[in-house]
């Protein structure tokens, strides 16, 4: 990638993350915006990253970027349970009409999203120290780390190219980055005392934790 793209991946073979210049600018990562807010975007975007080397894909190459299954079959199992349960959790969703999002195809980066929102949010916690963060404008902490989230997903597409993303891409389309990892987080829930009847709520035995 160049220096301009916004963009960030993980190289699987040189066991490497990498970060262009571009992305570090709001909304990824603001120097003047509140920590919470930073760890929720360019946080969850790192953390996303580095999970992608425990992905569908990516747990197949070691630490030292061979191709290898280094994984016990156990664990493989318990893996797959879960992620395939995650897989489906997308393909409920229909983009445009007679049109669902691909959970195999999606399958890696939907993992990254859903693993890379627990890694930030630890992260965050950890940076507090046991203090207790300011309520900013009216939201908590953790609300102020939701939004930081799911603001990064914001964009506009017609629907001819959203076609062609469903189709080809292996990332399921924005606006459902922006929502379906946080169904899965217990801790949203309670950070906007999300309720059973609520539009967005998936019963606790329904939600899936990979990572």
């Amino acid at each position: 990638m160049t220096p301009q793209t916004v963009n960030a991946y993980y190289n699987s073979t040189n066991n490497e993350i990498v970060f262009p210049a571009a992305i570090l600018q709001p909304p990824f990562f603001n120097v003047a915006a509140d920590d919470a807010v930073n760890y929720g975007a360019i946080g969850a975007v790192i953390g996303h990253e580095i999970s992608h080397g425990f992905d569908d894909q990516g747990r197949k190459s070691d630490g030292d970027g061979n191709l290898r299954d280094w994984w016990t079959p156990a664990d493989a199992k318990a893996f797959a349970e879960r992620a395939t349960k995650l897989g489906a959790e997308y393909e409920s969703y229909n983009p445009l009409p007679g049109l669902k999002i691909n959970g195999q195809q999606t399958m890696g980066e939907n993992i990254g999203d859903l693993s890379g929102l627990a890694v930030a949010y630890r992260a965050y916690h950890i940076s507090l120290h046991g203090a207790e963060p300011p309520v900013i404008d009216g939201f908590t902490g953790d609300q102020r780390f939701f939004m930081g989230f799911a603001q990064i997903w914001r964009f506009k597409e017609r629907d001819e190219a959203l076609r062609n993303q469903l189709l080809t891409d292996a990332h399921s389309p924005g606006m459902f980055r922006a929502f379906v990892p946080l169904t899965n987080f217990d801790a949203w829930y309670k950070a906007f005392n999300v309720q059973p009847g609520d539009k967005l709520y998936r019963k606790p035995e329904d939600r899936v934790k990979i990572w």
